[in-house]
C-alpha cells in the first residue's frame, strides 16, 4: 500500500541537510551493518542457495524507477487461452540470509528500508540488496516464483509458487513503458499491462476496493528558496501495482486455505478519521458530498491537480491502523481483510525491503508443496507482528518527522506572511490546539489560539519554521 513520498532535488542546504542527519541521528538509526553481518552478507552473495526448477528461458523484465537497484520483482504476462498469466518472481532472500545468523538479526532490528527525502537505511547490505539478491538485467538469480493465471475478466482461476532460477531480460522505467504503451510499440509482455492491469482496476472497484494514486512530494530548490511540487504517478505505476495486489490476495488466499499465516489486517476507518479527512477536502476546495463514499470520490480525483494531490497525500492517514495478524493450526483470527484492498491480504512481493514478506512466502510455498512450514518460520510467527509494529511505528515517525522537516525548510523564508486555510483537527484536550490545511502550499501545520473554528475557513499568519529546530506554527490572523 502507499505511503507519502518525499524527494529533495538538487543540492539540499545545509539547513536541510543538517536537519535530516540530526533526525537520523536523534532516532538512533543505524548508519552500518555490524561487521559479521556484512561478512555474512558477502560469503552469501558468493555462494547463495540455488533451487533446482530452471526458469530462465521465460523472458522476465522489472518495472521501477530508473536510478532502482533493490529490485524485488520481476514480470513476464502472456495471453492464456481467453485469460492471462502472470508469471511474477520475487526475490529469494532465504537463499542468502541464514535463519538465526547475524545477517538475520540485523534484519530484525531493523525491520523495513527507511526512506529519507536524500537517502534510504536498508534491510540488508547492500551487496545482497542492490546487488546479488536483486533481480537485477541479465544475471541468473533465485526467486519465488508465482504462476497466477486469470481469466478474461481479470478474476484469479489458478495459483502456483514455487522457488526458481529466473533470469530478467530487461531494467524498464516508468515513462518509458508508459511511452511505448501509449504508441503501441510495447511488444505484448508489456503491452499486457496495460490489459491485465485494467481489468485487476475493474475487480478492485466491484469488491469495492480502493488504490491511492499518491504523487510524489518534491521539493526543490530554485532562487535560492525552495519550491513544492508534485508529480502525478503514470497509469502504468498502477497496472504495475495490482499485480503486487493480486499476489498479495491470493497468497493470503493460499495461506487462509492452509490454516496457518502473516496477514496484512486493516479495520474500517473510524468516523473521526474520515470526518477528519472531510475537513481536509474542504480546506483544499475539493466538492466531497455526504451521499458520496470516500471510495467514488477518490476515483474522481486528478492528481494532476495540486489540491487533489495534496488530498491523496492525506488520505494515507487512513492507513494508519494496518497491522500484521498471524494465525496457525487452521484458527483464523476475527479480522482476515485488509479493509483498502476489500479482500484478505498479505505483504509478500518486497522481501529485500521489508521483513514479513520472506515469512509470507515460505507459508505459501509450504501451503503449495502440502509440506509444514520451516521450524524459523513457525518460532517466528508470535512475534512477528509485535516486531512489524515496531518498525512501522518508527517508519511511520520518519515519515511525518521527514514532511515537518522539508514543509519547514519550503516555509522558512515566509515567517509573518498570512495564508488561507481550515482547521481539519483540534486536540480535544487541548481546545487551543489543532491541525490546519493551508491551500498554498498545500501544507498541514500545527495552530495554536482561542476558540479554533474547527471545519471553517480562515486566515492564519505563520509564526515559526526552522526545519530540525521547531515545526512550522501558524497563529490566526
Amino acid at each position: 500500500m502507499p505511503r507519502r513520498k518525499i524527494r529533495v532535488t538538487g543540492a539540499p542546504k545545509a539547513p536541510l541537510r543538517a536537519a535530516l542527519a540530526a533526525l537520523r541521528a536523534g532516532l538512533g538509526l543505524p548508519e552500518d551493518f555490524p561487521p559479521q553481518a556484512r561478512a555474512e552478507a558477502e560469503r552469501a552473495a558468493k555462494a547463495p542457495a540455488l533451487p533446482s526448477y530452471d526458469a530462465t528461458d521465460i523472458p522476465f523484465f522489472t518495472l521501477d524507477p530508473p536510478a532502482s537497484t533493490d529490485l524485488d520483482q520481476a514480470t513476464h504476462l502472456s495471453r492464456q487461452g481467453t485469460g492471462y498469466r502472470v508469471r511474477y518472481a520475487i526475490a529469494d532472500v532465504p537463499a542468502f540470509v541464514v535463519p538465526g545468523g547475524a545477517l538475520d538479526a540485523e534484519a530484525h532490528r531493523r525491520v523495513n528500508t527507511l526512506y529519507f527525502p536524500d537517502e534510504k537505511i536498508p534491510l540488508h547490505p547492500t551487496v545482497l540488496s542492490e546487488g546479488a539478491a536483486s533481480l537485477l538485467p541479465d544475471q541468473v538469480r533465485p526467486a519465488v516464483l508465482w504462476t497466477i493465471d486469470l481469466d478474461a475478466d481479470g478474476r484469479t482461476v489458478a495459483v502456483d509458487v514455487r522457488r526458481a532460477l529466473v533470469r530478467s531480460r530487461a531494467k524498464l522505467d516508468y515513462a518509458h513503458v508508459q511511452k511505448e504503451i501509449d504508441a503501441r510499440t510495447a511488444e505484448e509482455p508489456v503491452a499486457l499491462l496495460r490489459e491485465i492491469g485494467e481489468a485487476r482496476e475493474r475487480q478492485e472497484s466491484e469488491r469495492g476496493g480502493i488504490s491511492l494514486n499518491v504523487p510524489e512530494q518534491e521539493i526543490t530548490e530554485q532562487d535560492h528558496t525552495y519550491v513544492l511540487r508534485y508529480r502525478a504517478p503514470l497509469p502504468v505505476e498502477g497496472w504495475n501495482a495490482q499485480l503486487s495486489l493480486l499476489t498479495g490476495t491470493v497468497a493470503a488466499d493460499l495461506m487462509l486455505a492452509y490454516g496457518t499465516g502473516v496477514l496484512r489486517t486493516l479495520p474500517a476507518a473510524p468516523d473521526g478519521a474520515v470526518a477528519r479527512l472531510h475537513r481536509t477536502a474542504t480546506a483544499l476546495h475539493i466538492d466531497w458530498p455526504h451521499h458520496v463514499s470516500y471510495a467514488a470520490l477518490i476515483r474522481t480525483l486528478d492528481p494532476h491537480d495540486t489540491h487533489h494531490a495534496a488530498f491523496l497525500q492525506e488520505c494515507t492517514t487512513l492507513l494508519r491502523g494496518a497491522g500484521y495478524t498471524v494465525f496457525r493450526d487452521g484458527v483464523l483470527p476475527a479480522i482476515t481483510t485488509h479493509s483498502a484492498v476489500a479482500a484478505p491480504y498479505t505483504h509478500c512481493t518486497a522481501p529485500l525491503r521489508r521483513l514479513a514478506d520472506r515469512y509470507a512466502a515460505e507459508i505459501c510455498l509450504a501451503a503449495v508443496a502440502g509440506d509444514a512450514p520451516p521450524d524459523w518460520v513457525l518460532a517466528a510467527l508470535d512475534t512477528l507482528p509485535r516486531r512489524m509494529a515496531d518498525g512501522s511505528r518508527i517508519a511511520g515517525t520518519v515519515e511525518r518527522e521527514c514532511v515537518d522537516i522539508v514543509e519547514a525548510a519550503l516555509l522558512r523564508d515566509r515567517v509573518g506572511d498570512v495564508f488561507e486555510g481550515c482547521v481539519v483537527d483540534v486536540d480535544e484536550h487541548r481546545p487551543t490546539v489543532g491541525t490546519v490545511q493551508v491551500d498554498a502550499p498545500a501544507v498541514i501545520g500545527r495552530i495554536e489560539g482561542d476558540r479554533l473554528p474547527l471545519g471553517e475557513r480562515l486566515r492564519v499568519r505563520l509564526s515559526r519554521a526552522e526545519p530540525g529546530t521547531t515545526k512550522i506554527l501558524f497563529v490566526p490572523a
